[in-house]
């Protein structure tokens, strides 16, 4: 009877210890697959703040200086573009009327790629011409022939020697990397414009 005894109790002590083993185990369980839960809930939280952070300081390395040559490129070509067009229609002399065309599609190109590179420094740009340019407009749009020529080409001397001084200027001046070789990329374009509009404004004379 003793040894009957003796081995009950010995058998639910082993019970007993294996429940203890079980519940170490289970409680090791939870409190790894806690843990492994808080780590991914962390690190999600932590990714959040990281990208705004990142946007913020991409639109802040842009500083004012180049953040205003990007808005008057952004509203010049606008103009350029739109005046061009109103010389390839209205213009008398056919190299007017080619050099209009040509305002369409280079500075089109240009504002294709200044848009880009303002989208990847997180910049807003202008979504339209200033009010200056906007009376260059209506006062080319109410002539016609030569009259239309004379003044077409005289205000696109005059808006060429500002922006091949101002492209220049930013292209080794610019804080930006990106705005520096914008303006280096889009420089000789505006210098062939300048020349050829100059010619043709002597042969006017």
């Amino acid at each position: 009877m003793k040894n009957i005894s003796r081995n009950v109790v010995l058998i639910l002590a082993g019970f007993g210890f294996a429940a203890c083993n079980n519940t170490a185990v289970n409680t090791n369980r939870t409190m790894m697959n806690t843990n492994s839960n808080t780590a991914v809930v962390l690190n999600s939280n932590s990714n959040m703040p990281m990208n705004s952070n990142m946007n913020a300081n991409m639109n802040a390395n842009v500083s004012s200086a180049d953040k205003e040559f990007m808005n008057k490129a952004a509203q010049g070509g606008m103009a350029e573009v739109k005046l061009g067009e109103l010389a390839a229609s209205k213009a008398q002399s056919p190299e007017v009327k080619a050099f209009g065309q040509r305002m369409v599609v280079d500075h089109g190109k240009a504002n294709a790629d200044l848009k880009t590179l303002a989208a990847e420094k997180n910049v807003t740009l202008p979504a339209d011409v200033s009010s200056e340019q906007k009376e260059m407009y209506d006062k080319l749009s109410k002539l016609s022939s030569a009259a239309f020529d004379k003044e077409y080409v005289k205000g696109m001397v005059e808006d060429h020697e500002k922006d091949v001084a101002e492209f220049k200027k930013e292209s080794t001046g610019a804080e930006d990397s990106g705005v520096k070789a914008f303006a280096a990329k889009t420089l000789p374009t505006l210098e062939s414009h300048l020349e050829q509009i100059k010619a043709i404004s002597g042969k006017m004379k």
